[in-house]
């Protein structure tokens, strides 16, 4: 026998060379582990994005689209128009949070 050996499966020739080995998938998964890390970091870096649109400010906030409409038209929230789309600036809804914040001496009342 040389020292390709192969062996016919149907119509094609595997040689040795060609058989994945427990090395290989181990080595794998290394490298694709690695290259997952990187581009999870690459893409959710600490952070967050200046601007928001309207559906991704109504996810963080758990709120429905009639009440992020209530809180623009209220003034509660600030917000741009370019077209027809609105943006939220990231630092404004920390404000509106941290001014609505909730303090125990309110809940005595």
């Amino acid at each position: 026998m040389s020292l390709k050996s192969e062996r016919d499966y149907g119509q094609e020739k595997l040689y040795r060379e060609q058989i994945v080995t427990t090395f290989d998938l181990v080595e794998f998964k290394e490298v694709l582990l690695k290259d997952l890390v990187r581009i999870i970091a690459d893409n959710y870096s600490s952070t967050p994005k200046k601007w928001l649109k309207s559906f991704e400010v109504r996810k963080l906030l758990g709120i429905s689209p009639g009440t992020l409409q209530n809180l623009r038209t209220t003034g509660i929230l600030p917000y741009t128009k370019v077209g027809g789309m609105m943006f939220y600036e990231y630092a404004d809804i920390q404000k509106m949070l941290n001014d609505n914040k909730a303090t125990m001496e309110q809940f005595k009342q």
